[in-house]
């Protein structure tokens, strides 16, 4: 090998110059945000209204109505995740849990998966815990606003009482 380092040159290599500089990519329009898991309660009366309670002030969607519940934790079943939300939320310990559907939800905050559970059973006065209020209702839902997680249930509930019109107001 013959000369200094400064005189070796690489052969049909282009030069750097020429070469596209590197962009950063954008990870999160690629990859969809993994959801978390949430177990939600419908709770049934014997009249066949179900419950909705409103967001806490300090939450994300303060004021705005759903059915009840949270996260599941690591280590829990939906049940159990419903059983100690209910709980800790409402006060009330609630009998067997029913699976019924599950639906993700795409929120600007958070990206969740809902395991919704029809419940007709419970012990227990109802305390909000939280600060919430709580309506039982029937179709059309008359509380307002609705958060967008709770419309497909309002949907599913028309669907199985072949109920025709608008299942929420605005």
């Amino acid at each position: 090998m013959s000369g200094s380092p400064a005189e070796r040159r690489p052969v049909d290599v282009e030069p750097v110059e020429s070469v596209e500089p590197r962009r950063p990519v954008d990870v999160e329009s690629v990859e969809p945000r993994r959801p978390v898991d949430v177990a939600v309660g419908v709770l049934i009366d014997a009249d066949g209204r179900f419950l909705l309670t409103s967001r806490p002030a300090g939450k994300v969607y303060a004021g705005y109505w759903e059915f009840p519940g949270g996260k599941v934790e690591a280590g829990e079943t939906v049940e159990q995740a419903l059983a100690r939300e209910l709980h800790e939320e409402l006060g009330i310990t609630i009998g067997p849990a029913e699976r019924w559907r599950v639906e993700i939800v795409d929120y600007e905050h958070a990206r969740v998966r809902l395991h919704f559970c029809k419940v007709f059973g419970w012990r227990g006065e109802f305390q909000m815990r939280e600060g919430q209020a709580m309506a039982w209702q029937r179709l059309p839902v008359q509380v307002r606003p609705v958060l967008p997680g709770t419309v497909p249930v309002l949907q599913w509930f028309a669907a199985e009482q072949g109920f025709a019109g608008a299942t929420h107001r605005g």
